[in-house]
């Protein structure tokens, strides 16, 4: 794994957590050089270095127009440093009840848009089609053209399509709930 030194802290990092000098704003760079006057936008930080930055930023910024941060604000830069959602509910993802038929509408969706379904249909396919053509030489259970495999992969799609509508409006309501 690719690391990097962080010009503060001179600790190791993934080179994933690499924020360069240059990308951070005027006001937290300020912040930064208060501490570390040889830090430039030349130097480079980990991500969780500038997010400390970040918070203490805010909390000056809330303690000077408000002088003191009330429990809200507190909330708020618990959730920041935390790195978790303020709402519980959005973190649990029960932001609406979802009946027997959402979930298993989502269920289908996950797995009709996953290369696990995508792979063991191209293999069912194949499959059919060998088996018919070289087993039963086309004599057999479902001849050249497949009228019957095609009968089912219309099935399929006929049933697949619906369900996963169904999952993706639950989806926008659900981000329509969060977003407000």
């Amino acid at each position: 794994m690719k690391t990097f030194v962080s010009d503060i802290s001179k600790e190791e990092f993934p080179i994933t957590d690499k924020v360069p000098g240059r990308a951070i704003h005027n006001s937290l760079l300020q912040l930064i050089n208060s501490d570390y006057p040889e830090f430039t936008t030349k130097c480079n930080l980990s991500i969780s270095e500038l997010n400390h930055y970040r918070e203490k930023y805010i909390t000056n910024f809330l303690a000077k127009e408000e002088r003191g941060l009330n429990e809200l604000e507190q909330t708020v830069l618990a959730s920041l440093k935390n790195q978790t959602n303020i709402n519980p509910a959005i973190e649990s993802d029960q932001v609406i009840a979802s009946t027997f038929g959402q979930k298993v509408a989502d269920k289908v969706a996950t797995f009709g848009g996953s290369w696990t379904f995508i792979i063991s249909f191209l293999s069912f396919l194949v499959l059919w089609i060998c088996v018919n053509a070289f087993w039963f030489l086309n004599k057999g259970f479902d001849p050249y053209p497949y009228i019957l495999l095609n009968l089912i992969l219309s099935c399929v799609a006929a049933l697949q399509a619906p369900v996963i509508m169904m999952s993706q409006n639950r989806q926008a309501k659900v981000s329509e709930i969060r977003n407000h």
